[in-house]
């Protein structure tokens, strides 16, 4: 038995048994050391920002973490982007980095580098494997770091570690400490604010706040209370249709989030961070709230955030009380759009079809602003969505839910022009056989750029502008990439082609994209 075996059994020991992986030579024995698990499902990535992107949807749908075996300081540092959102969506994640055998550093090969230094700013723990015994107590540690911080820890594995023996031990389950509480005179607080501001209250979620129940007692607080409620604007997932809490999210656009936050005079966070723009303009604020409001923080990302709601409804006597905001089944069938088809009539025709329990992975951008909007009163269902604004995450988050909930659809959102980033994991759908419906909303430009141009006060594109805000020259064919990787596709022009589409798509199992042509 050798290191990279003591790596596989200390995951497995603690129910890690998927690795999506970009492996190189210096992870061979860690390789090899997988094929002889079996139970250890192996997911292979043509690229690593596919990789970390697809272990992020899987954990974000599995509630345990996956891990990812990538190659030395380069392979990790193609990995960041995403290993960046999902820090952002306190997604548990082990990541497995490859390095040299700890004697071969000192003469600094061509894929030497400085890993830790890498991995810190998007890693919540980053620990170095010394020796191969202490591969296991590595191992043990990120586990726990990754589901209590939570987020993502990145372990490095010097070749040597892995090749070298150690000696057979009867492993058990390492045990994970308890989330933390909210203590008592922050509980007296929160509810004494929200009493007392009532309407001009809110609360704020993110997190495992955002499953069904503590939604639910969190609107029975605002219904004992009149306050209002909120999600993040970007959240790991949350569980919506009809029946469950309509949850609106803070507004991205600076000028809409003001205004939707302008009469909150105490806000409550679960785990979300205080509202702020995605960036600076000139002449704005940065804070979303007014100057005026008071924020409390009731628990934060390392908490146990719905023993939070709980208590704080039993503080303020609201257990029983009946639910606000909750989003009532539709009364008949909504009509589908007809004629030429652009953005609006693809969000329309998806949420009115959307199936019973699916999987909705968002990396829409500016094309699909009102499809989270159309889904209150869908049929029930999870949304994850990009959470960091690096872009290219959509196609792998597919990837990910897809393989954490096998009997599931799960319907993909994409831009055209972030799932260029990671376009490779198309390949990886087939190759898996992933029950994925990919919609690529294909404006052939970065639509939310033009935007942001007019944002900073720049409203006449010259011709160095246009070529780099836009991506028609060549015109995308995503029928024919998506086809080459081995997933069927076809393109609609028109509502009508879409739905007839869609429709098959939801019908057959495995991947399927439809180009929309907007």
């Amino acid at each position: 038995m050798n290191g990279a075996d003591r790596l596989c059994d200390t995951l497995l020991t603690n129910a890690v048994d998927v690795c999506f992986a970009n492996p190189g030579t210096s992870e061979m024995h860690f390789v090899a050391a997988l094929d002889r698990k079996p139970q250890m499902r192996c997911v292979l990535g043509l690229f690593e920002g596919v990789v970390t992107g697809a272990a992020d949807g899987y954990a974000r749908m599995a509630d345990k973490p996956a891990a990812t075996l990538l190659h030395c300081g380069p392979g990790m540092a193609n990995a960041l982007a995403n290993m960046h959102n999902a820090r952002r969506a306190r997604t548990p994640m082990i990541n497995v980095v490859g390095d040299h055998a700890t004697y071969h550093l000192k003469h600094d090969a061509p894929l030497t580098s400085d890993i830790e230094s890498l991995a810190r700013p998007m890693s919540q723990f980053v620990r170095r494997i010394a020796s191969a015994e202490d591969v296991g107590p590595a191992i043990e540690e990120a586990y726990v770091a990754a589901l209590t911080a939570p987020g993502v820890a990145t372990v490095i594995l010097p070749a040597d570690c892995a090749w070298n023996s150690v000696e057979p031990a009867a492993l058990k389950p390492v045990r994970v400490p308890t989330l933390k509480g909210v203590d008592s005179a922050t509980l007296r607080a929160a509810a004494a604010g929200l009493r007392k501001h009532g309407r001009r209250a809110a609360i704020m979620l993110t997190g495992l706040a955002l499953r069904q129940k503590p939604m639910e007692t969190a609107a029975r607080i605002c219904a004992a209370t009149g306050a209002r409620i909120f999600s993040q604007t970007s959240n790991g997932r949350t569980e919506r249709g009809a029946g469950r809490v309509a949850m609106p999210r803070v507004f991205y656009p600076v000028d809409k989030a003001l205004d939707q936050l302008k009469d909150v005079d105490y806000l409550v966070l679960v785990g979300a961070q205080a509202p702020v723009g995605f960036f600076a303009y000139p002449g704005k604020p940065g804070r979303m709230t007014h100057d005026g409001c008071e924020i409390v923080t009731l628990a934060g990302p390392g908490d146990d955030l719905p023993a939070a709601i709980g208590a704080l409804a039993e503080e303020i006597g609201a257990t029983k009380t009946a639910p606000a905001f909750i989003a009532p089944p539709r009364q008949e069938k909504p009509a589908l759009p007809t004629g030429p088809l652009d953005g609006d009539k693809v969000c329309a025709i998806v949420a009115a079809l959307l199936p019973e329990n699916c999987i909705v992975c968002e990396e829409s951008g500016s094309s699909a602003r009102g499809f989270y909007q159309d889904c209150h009163s869908a049929p029930q269902h999870d949304h994850i969505q990009l959470t960091g604004g690096a872009i290219g995450e959509g196609i792998p988050l597919a990837i990910g839910a897809a393989v954490a909930c096998p009997g599931r659809k799960v319907i993909g959102m994409q831009a055209d022009g972030s799932g260029m980033y990671t376009v490779q994991g198309l390949w990886t759908q087939a190759r898996e056989k992933l029950d994925i419906v990919t919609v690529v909303l294909a404006n052939r430009t970065y639509q939310i750029l033009h935007g942001e141009m007019r944002n900073v006060g720049v409203n006449d594109f010259g011709r160095n502008a246009t070529l780099m805000l836009n991506i028609d020259e060549p015109v995308l064919d995503w029928v024919m990439m998506a086809r080459g990787m081995g997933v069927e596709a076809a393109r609609a022009t028109t509502a009508e082609e879409f739905v007839s589409l869609f429709k098959a798509a939801l019908a057959r199992k495995g991947p399927f994209l439809i180009e929309a042509a907007i």
